[in-house]
Order: C-alpha cells, then sequence, then structure tokens
C-alpha cells in the first residue's frame, strides 16, 4: 500500500488499536501483539491497551514469522491462539466472541470465521496445532490445509472478517463501511 497500514486512521484511531480495542473487548485473557515495523508509532497508539508487544526484528519476514515471535511470548498452558491481522480492522468483537465460544467445544479444531461462505480472518488454532509452525518449514496456511478434518468454520454475520486493506481502494471501503458500522468496532 505504499504505508504502514496498521499507521492508518480510522475515524479517531488508528486502525492496530482498533483491532486490540476489539479483541479485548471479547474476552481474550492475553493479548500480544507482533510489530515489526513503525515500532515507535505502534507502541504510541497501543499506549494503555491491555496488550503485551512483541518485536519482530527480522527484516522481510514472513506473517509465520511474527507468529513465530508471538507464541514465544503466549503462556504454554493455552488451549487456543488467535491469530489476528491488523489489516482486519472492522472485525467485530462478537466475531472473536463467537470464535472462542467454538474452541470451548471443539478445542481440537482449527476454527475459521465465513461471511456469506466466504472465508475470512482471524483463525483460531489450538496451541499444540499452531506449535506445529516451530518444528516445520510451514505457514499457517499449510496447517490450515494440511487436514481437513481438523477444519471448523463457523458462520458470521460479520463482514469485518473478509474486509482487509491491501490497497488504497481497500482503505477507502473500509473507511466507507466502518462509516456505516453495524458493530461497534471500537469496544
Amino acid at each position: 500500500m505504499g504505508t504502514s497500514k496498521q499507521l492508518l486512521l480510522l475515524g479517531n484511531k488508528r486502525v492496530i488499536r482498533h483491532c486490540v480495542d476489539a479483541i479485548a473487548a471479547s474476552g481474550v485473557q492475553d493479548l500480544v501483539v507482533v510489530i515489526g515495523k513503525e515500532q515507535v508509532a505502534c507502541s504510541e497508539a497501543l499506549q494503555g491497551a491491555d496488550a503485551r508487544i512483541v518485536l519482530n526484528t527480522a527484516s522481510d519476514s514472513q506473517m509465520a514469522d511474527s507468529v513465530r515471535c508471538g507464541l514465544r511470548a503466549v503462556d504454554e498452558t493455552c488451549s487456543g491462539v488467535l491469530v489476528c491481522l491488523a489489516d482486519h480492522p472492522l472485525v467485530c468483537s462478537g466475531t472473536y466472541q463467537a470464535l472462542i465460544n467454538a474452541h470451548q467445544q471443539f478445542s481440537e479444531k482449527i476454527i475459521i470465521p465465513a461471511f456469506k461462505g466466504k472465508r475470512g480472518h482471524p483463525t483460531l488454532f489450538p496451541f499444540s496445532v499452531i506449535s506445529e509452525i516451530f518444528f516445520l518449514p510451514t505457514t499457517l496456511r499449510d496447517l490450515v490445509l494440511e487436514d481437513n478434518d481438523r477444519v471448523l468454520v463457523v458462520d458470521v454475520p460479520d463482514e469485518g472478517i473478509i474486509l482487509d486493506m491491501d490497497t488504497g481502494d481497500d482503505y477507502r471501503t473500509v473507511l466507507e463501511k466502518y462509516a456505516l458500522r453495524e458493530c461497534d468496532y471500537s469496544t
């Protein structure tokens, strides 16, 4: 996009803060935010949030590298890990809660939300499954595709799961949807 997506403004807050606030409002117990570039600005945007910040200092790293950094900071006794992307700021806290509820019933499943049949983000991984990323030269997508029987798709009424910001047009769409919001993204 040519700029740091997580630092774009959405209303009166940075995109990254919207994401963190929605996750926190869902009742997530241990919130770890992995920051790569723009460390100072992201830390400032998250000031006062109930989240631990972990730095990914590897240049040109992939998402799996950031996940590995975050996992090193997560309590190994947790049963699941939500992998949330900062370029999906319109995910409602109720969606995070729906994934957590599904995990409580199906703790061995990888849980993926879907909006009108289209899969989106975030994904909730059992800790035992996501830990495989340390031992295999794999990506999160590989973990999902490896065994379809361990995937549970949960339908949610939240278009935010499929609205990411990869281009300027995507950002403008997110701004428009935010202005018409049907849930409180900032809680």
